[in-house]
């Protein structure tokens, strides 16, 4: 399955939750789940109740729809942290962390996790010194991404720089708000995360 294109808000309220897919108008308190917090259609304020199974899938959409990627993208995802060693659960959200446009979003170059997949795509960031256009590149630990040279006064990335002195940044990255570069520090612990993700029920999921 391809990656989900429609309208953005809809998925949210179909969740139930934020996944953080409207960056600033959702910090102004815009978003349609805050306005209207039921699934979107006629029935969308009817009571029902879910299976198991639509727990489990629900859980996984959650993830896909936040992180931007392709059923197939997040199915080769599950099955490396599954070889790993560990809670595969948290090996999975540590690995999705990793990528390189949700990087780019943690250090707050981009109000969403899509605009930093598109900065990725049209060239705009480098890691350590070299231009990386791939969003699905793993980030390792200790490893400088920035905003190339010709890219630095982007309004669109200005005006996310100066949105995080409302949101903070997370504490696994290193950030130089004026030269904007960043250092990805270490890989985070799960419960350093916050997400609305139950990832035991994704795990259950595919281990069916």
């Amino acid at each position: 399955m391809a990656r989900y294109r429609g309208p953005r808000e809809k998925l949210e309220r179909r969740l139930g939750v934020d996944l953080g897919l409207k960056g600033e108008r959702r910090l102004a308190g815009k978003s349609a789940l805050e306005k209207r917090p039921y699934p979107p259609g006629q029935h969308g304020q009817r009571r029902t109740k879910i299976s198991e199974y639509g727990l489990q899938l629900r859980e996984k959409q959650k993830a896909k729809f936040m992180y931007g990627v392709s059923e197939k993208q997040f199915r080769s995802i599950f099955k490396e942290a599954n070889r790993r060693e560990g809670n595969t659960g948290e090996l999975l959200i540590q690995l999705l962390e990793q990528r390189l446009d949700n990087v780019v979003y943690r250090m707050g170059f981009a109000t969403t996790r899509a605009f930093a997949r598109q900065l990725v795509n049209h060239g705009h960031i480098l890691v350590d010194g070299k231009r990386v256009d791939i969003p699905s590149y793993r980030v390792k630990p200790g490893q400088k991404i920035e905003v190339r040279e010709k890219s630095k006064n982007n309004p669109q990335i200005l005006r996310s720089i100066e949105l995080t002195n409302q949101t903070g940044l997370v504490e696994w990255v290193d950030v130089d708000k004026e030269k904007l570069f960043g250092i990805f520090t270490r890989i985070p612990e799960r419960d350093e995360i916050s997400i609305p993700v139950e990832e035991r029920l994704i795990v259950e999921l595919y281990s069916k």
